[in-house]
């Protein structure tokens, strides 16, 4: 019988003492010793494992200069206070509004022949003194070209020039002269070449003669972008080894329409913020600039399943249906074969557009795939899902106010939740929704600097060790792993689904219960490779992953440049380079990991997760063609450790490399326009040492030769 809820907290509170206990008994073996066992190699580990997501439509990698290219919002007096810069995660703007240049009342927003949107800038000109919009903090370096275009309409007798400016002095901008305008919009091209860095560039289109004239839409980009894209960044996130992007992510899906993002990107609505030049099309360029599968987001929010429908049939129908053939109008005649679609986003959060209760849920989930399999029946579908671990942190959070809106109600209920409680989203899901699933989605955020009182019923601060605030990363999937033994305890049927998961968006949120945010430095890094160790140990249910930071780890200096990746991204680089595809072998120990402080099922698992080699974590694996053992140890400890070693299974011969993070402090960061102070460092290795020595705060990944049979 299942235990109810007031049973459940008293185990789990149990269970957390009794675990609590044995931490404080236990201690690390003198020496560690581990065995390395090749002969019984697992799944490969899917390449969709180094994944990433973009949240709004239009994303950082996204070249586009200027914020609020199609004035979705009206032109800003000189003055007025400027808006603080955008997520920096989200877009390369730096979020300085179009502002006026002349007296006031030069501009007005006209409603009446709006070139895009709800209105357009029309400027009134007064003889010889410029009128028009400026936009300045813009990101500019030395020597490199910028094209655009500017969509302008006016009176013959309007003498209208685009200025770019990257100094004070006469000979820091260039002017571009616009020929005779016309009553119709015209576009015009545009092209710069910058003298000097600047972080504070200007761009005006200002005119003088009589008349007035429309300023529709502009656009500026630097000169080497790829089909829009950021040449620098999808070079760096190639060499992160990214194969899999997700979008659109977050709660931006849920309000998405996905028809904002066809056709003319100049003529595509604007809202708000987003201007949708990043659509369908843009996004499939970009899957294929960086060579990774596609995971298109469904908007299961104020969408329809019809909507969904339409989407796939876009997406994937031939030229002979009626959206397949508006995709050929629209440039791409040959189908997309998205093959991932992940049905919504977050729907079980009260801050999520269209959010409803749960009986109401399922039913639109399973109307949703229904249809999109009308359309194609070859689709491969996520579920929105959230287990009660999922569920738990959503509402610890929300105890604690992390996340404050008045539209968010109270959180009353006490922690953690009851399997088949209201509050368990996927067990719901699951037993309504079951044929309409091939994957379940997990969210999966860890605080390594707080934990769960079961007593307080709240989030706590907690002053652990590096190793214990590193490793509430992979806790939180080690108690999901739980989660779903007991969804296939309450419903056998799922053993024959064959039902994977995928964990589209994770990552360390470094916070206090004060709501001080804490310098991760190191603390982040070996997080994620303590996660991804996690998640190659399980290569047989883990069909892909999203680090939540990852399409944020390529470093952008002053002048808009890509210059390097943080800590963070040469992790995902040093193990996408070594496990993709590799097939994970068994690594023993005589040390078990130690438990974590914490609440079973909101955030640790009843049963420490990682390899028994404590304070150290390894994993190990066969290359894809079985030449090469490749291992990596995760030192997340302030302290040298070291430990034996014995490979059975295979012999090894020759010698080998070491690929390792190690930098001077547990602060390093890597600081764009900087030397690097966390670098991939690759150590030839005479042969596999009988004992292995290891510097503090570091990720070690071993690569040797495997004797042929």
């Amino acid at each position: 019988m299942p235990m109810n809820r007031r049973e459940l907290l008293k185990a789990s509170a149990a269970g957390a003492a009794m675990l609590e206990q044995r931490k404080k008994a236990f201690a690390a073996p003198p020496s560690i010793e581990i065995v390395i066992d090749a002969a019984k190699p697992g799944a490969p580990v899917n390449p969709m494992i180094f994944g990433g997501y973009m949240e709004p439509a239009t994303t950082r990698v996204w070249s586009e200069m200027l914020t609020d290219r199609k004035f979705s919002n009206p032109i800003a007096s000189p003055t007025s206070a400027a808006p603080a810069p955008a997520n920096p995660g989200m877009f390369r703007f730096a979020g300085e509004p179009f502002r006026l240049v002349g007296p006031a009342g030069t501009v007005e927003m006209d409603t009446v022949r709006p070139f895009v949107g709800k209105h357009s800038p029309l400027v009134k000109l007064a003889a010889s003194e410029p009128h028009g919009i400026q936009q300045s903090r813009l990101r500019v370096a030395h020597g490199k070209p910028y094209t655009g275009r500017v969509w302008l309409a006016g009176n013959p007798g309007a003498k209208v020039v685009v200025r770019l400016a990257w100094g004070s002095g006469a000979g820091d901008s260039q002017i571009i002269a616009i020929p005779a305008l016309t009553s119709a919009y015209q576009k015009f091209p545009l092209k710069f070449t910058v003298a000097a860095d600047s972080s504070d560039a200007r761009l005006e289109i200002v005119g003088t003669g009589s008349g007035a004239f429309h300023v529709g839409a502009i656009s500026l980009m630097p000169a080497d972008n790829l089909q829009g894209f950021h040449a620098g960044m999808i070079w760096y996130y190639k060499e992160q080894g990214f194969k899999m992007a997700k979008w659109p992510g977050g709660n931006f899906v849920s309000s998405y329409d996905f028809y904002d993002g066809l056709g003319d990107p100049d003529k595509r609505p604007p809202r708000g913020r987003e201007s949708n030049d990043v659509g369908l099309h843009e996004y499939i360029a970009l899957c294929r600039l960086l060579g990774a599968e596609p995971d298109l987001t469904i908007n299961s929010g104020y969408a329809s399943a019809r909507d969904a429908a339409e989407q796939v049939e876009y997406c994937n129908g031939s030229i002979q249906t009626r959206l397949g053939a508006l995709r050929a109008r629209n440039g791409h005649p040959e189908p997309f074969h998205i093959r991932y679609w992940t049905i919504g986003n977050e729907m079980y959060g009260p801050w999520q557009a269209g959010h409803m209760s749960l009986n109401q849920y399922w039913v639109k989930h399973n109307n949703i795939v229904e249809a999109m399999r009308k359309a194609d029946p070859q689709v491969k579908v996520t579920l929105c899902g959230a287990s009660i671990c999922e569920r738990g942190i959503g509402c610890a959070e929300k105890k604690g106010n992390f996340f404050p809106s008045e539209w968010e109600p109270p959180m009353p209920y006490d922690l953690p939740f009851a399997f088949g409680s209201h509050e368990d989203w996927d067990g719901w899901l699951l037993a309504n929704c079951a044929d309409n699933v091939d994957f379940v989605s997990e969210h999966t955020y860890a605080y390594p600097h707080l934990r769960y009182d079961s007593q307080k019923q709240s989030f706590v601060n907690s002053d652990d060790p590096l190793l214990t605030k590193a490793r509430r990363l992979p806790n939180r999937i080690g108690e999901f792993f739980e989660a779903w033994q007991k969804y296939l305890e309450r419903m056998p049927n799922l053993k024959e689904k064959n039902i994977k998961f995928i964990f589209d968006e994770w990552g360390c949120r470094n916070r206090l219960m004060s709501g001080a945010a804490q310098t991760p430095g190191m603390l982040t890094p070996l997080a994620y490779a303590l996660f991804l160790n996690e998640v190659f140990r399980h290569s047989d249910v883990v069909q892909a992953s999203c680090a939540t930071g990852g399409m944020g780890t390529v470093l952008i200096d002053d002048t808009g440049e890509a210059t390097g990746l943080s800590a963070e991204g040469l992790v995902l680089k040093i193990m996408a380079n070594h496990f993709t595809n590799a097939l994970p072998v068994a690594v023993r120990g005589n040390s078990p990991q130690q438990a974590a402080p914490g609440t079973v099922f909101v955030d640790i698992p009843n049963v420490p997760i990682g390899s028994q080699t404590f304070p150290l974590d390894v994993t190990a694996a066969l290359s894809n063609d079985r030449k090469k053992l490749i291992f990596s140890v995760v030192n997340a400890t302030e302290t040298a450790q070291e430990f034996s070693l014995k490979v059975t299974g295979i012999k090894l011969r020759g010698p080998g490399t070491l690929r390792q993070i190690a930098p001077p402090s547990v602060n390093s960061v890597n600081v764009a326009g900087q030397k690097p102070a966390v670098e991939i460092v690759e150590h030839p290795q005479d042969a596999l040492p009988d004992t292995v020595q290891l510097p503090p705060v570091s990720i070690s990944v071993y690569e040797f030769e495997i004797e042929s049979a």
